[in-house]
């Protein structure tokens, strides 16, 4: 074999197998199925979060292969590697969710450590559950090879229209009495029916949706049922589509530019999308080396309607919004309208524009997506607070059903078990903004979702009464006043660490302001005598992840150039 490589497709992998001084290489690979011919290909590795510890990966091991099967048949040798995943839906509530957020950073890292190690010309991607869609899209960036991701699909309702967050506001209804274990019991017998991703607008088909919207997947790929024949073609075609890419040379940093992130930021907030997409959507930006920033989305949102009526706050289902089409008509209509940029490059190799030239709009018996002339909301849902809580920005959640503006006294907690256990003894009560601290990347670690906390407070009937506000995160599922992402984060000192029982406490999503009703001098009265809390991981993941990471304000990231 010759020491020179000749095919521009393989200028990863032919350092790795060619020539005499790589018989060792080829003799490695020839133990699991290489053959002579199989050298001379392309290598397309295929980075798979399969897992039987979560729904939302229970399938991907055959939609891996189904992806090595298309890259195979487009000429290339497609090679299966794992990466991990963890499930919100089972860790919400506990000390374990703190390990969520970091699964990104891990998936990330994990994909650019083998694809780099092992020469791999392009990449298949796939995710199922939330924080691998990001994970993988930043590992896809950092290698910077010809890549396609590909969605695992969503789930099916369960019985009586049920999924997942039922089940967690069954359990704050049942805390509240007004349900017993009995029934209780067969909401989560019945409530996840197979496999898939969770199956409302939460944060997994928020994030496949965005990635669609910015080019890195496949038309459909974020609108198809996990188990379903659409979804193994998906997979198929982007196997081969990888190999379209490498002869053309078509890299992530040629498509995820700052137009198509503006795009996915317009998808996700006609979506009525989770307020997770404001974090992933800036650390993906900053890793491809896009200057992404909180003020982009009230930019965008001022101009954008939310005209989905998709779950939490509305009330259909991913699984129905793929039947009438997916998300390809919204985007044919956000484009008509001139609110996506049709020029930018995606995966298919063809413009945005081009791709969606001959899609047709949805049925008019639809009821799912509104009119942009008749939305559900005339601006964002997603919105950018600042105020002397947040001098550098908190993301809330207001679709508007929930009011626009609240005032309440502040019920000040540590952690998310204290504020669970207040609110389940009606310790928490109307009128009350509940305070969550030290839940932010740096000082939970991990930057803990709060949706157990949240869905207690609907299903005891407060979802209207109270407020929350947190340096911590959202569930997609989450909905009701909530406000996320407070920065700086109290572990670092920022202005949450010095609210007490009983302050003032006002959020406003129409002049988006977040303050607590303190003159400047108690605050720094308070500051004064404030104290760091000791760190509570000092070794292995989580403590390494708390000296690393960024402000959730620049994406929570571990890999910045500079310091957090």
């Amino acid at each position: 074999m010759s020491d020179t490589p000749k095919d521009p497709r393989r200028r990863h992998s032919a350092p790795v197998v060619d020539g005499p001084g790589k018989a060792a290489s080829r003799a490695m690979l020839r133990a699991v199925g290489f053959t002579d011919e199989d050298f001379r290909k392309p290598q397309v590795g295929i980075a798979s979060t399969w897992s039987n510890l979560t729904p939302c990966n229970s399938h991907i091991d055959e939609l891996a292969r189904h992806a090595s099967d298309g890259a195979d048949a487009a000429g290339g040798k497609g090679v299966i590697f794992n990466t991990i995943t963890i499930s919100d839906g089972i860790a919400n509530g506990t000390e374990g969710m703190k390990y969520s957020l970091v699964s990104r950073e891990v998936i990330a890292d994990s994909i650019e450590t083998v694809a780099g190690c092992e020469g791999f010309d392009g990449l298949v991607a796939i995710g199922g559950c939330d924080k691998n869609m990001p994970g993988c899209l930043m590992g896809l960036a950092r290698l910077n090879r010809p890549s396609v991701f590909v969605y695992g699909g969503t789930i099916l309702p369960g019985k009586g229209h049920t999924d997942i967050v039922s089940v967690f506001e069954a359990m704050g209804a049942h805390s509240r009495g007004d349900i017993d274990l009995i029934e209780l019991k067969q909401i989560e017998e019945t409530a996840i029916p197979g496999p898939g991703s969770c199956g409302g607008m939460y944060t997994a088909n928020t994030m496949a949706s965005a990635i669609e919207a910015l080019g890195m997947s496949l038309p459909g790929s974020s609108a198809q049922n996990a188990v379903s024949r659409d979804k193994r073609q998906d997979c198929e075609a982007a196997g081969a589509a990888v190999l379209e890419l490498l002869e053309r040379d078509l890299k992530p940093s040629d498509i995820m530019t700052r137009e198509a992130f503006e795009n996915a930021i317009t998808v996700v907030i006609a979506l009525g999308g989770s307020t997770n997409a404001v974090l992933h959507l800036i650390g993906m930006a900053r890793t491809i080396g896009v200057a992404l920033t909180l003020e982009d989305f009230t930019r965008i949102g001022r101009r954008v309607p939310v005209v989905a009526d998709l779950r939490p706050s509305g009330h259909y289902m991913m699984s129905e919004l793929v039947a009438i089409g997916g998300i390809q008509p919204l985007m044919k209509t956000l484009l008509d309208a001139g609110l996506l940029h049709g020029d930018c490059l995606t995966v298919t190799g063809r413009t945005l524009g081009e791709n969606l030239a001959s899609v047709a709009p949805y049925p008019d018996d639809q009821r799912i997506i509104a009119a942009l002339d008749a939305p559900i909301k005339a601006e964002s849902h997603l919105r950018i607070l600042h105020g002397n809580l947040a001098p550098e920005g908190a993301v809330a959640k207001i679709t508007g059903k929930e009011g626009t503006r609240f005032s309440g006294t502040a019920r000040v907690f540590g952690s998310e078990e204290e504020a669970q256990a207040r609110i389940n003894d009606g310790t928490v009560v109307a009128g009350d903004v509940i305070v969550i601290r030290y839940e932010g990347p740096r000082g939970g670690p991990g930057m803990r979702e709060m949706l157990t906390p949240t869905s207690a407070i609907m299903g005891r009937g407060l979802g209207s009464e109270v407020a929350l506000i947190t340096d911590g995160r959202f569930s997609g599922g989450s909905h009701g006043f909530v406000v996320g992402h407070v920065t700086p984060e109290a572990f670092d000192g920022g202005p949450l660490a010095l609210v007490e029982d009983g302050d003032r406490i006002t959020i406003d999503a129409e002049a988006d302001t977040i303050d607590v009703d303190l003159p400047d001098e108690e605050l720094m009265r308070r500051r004064a005598a404030w104290r760091q809390p000791a760190p509570r991981y000092t070794r292995g993941v989580l403590a390494k992840y708390a000296r690393l990471v960024s402000s959730a304000s620049t994406g929570a990231v571990t890999d910045a150039e500079s310091s957090p």
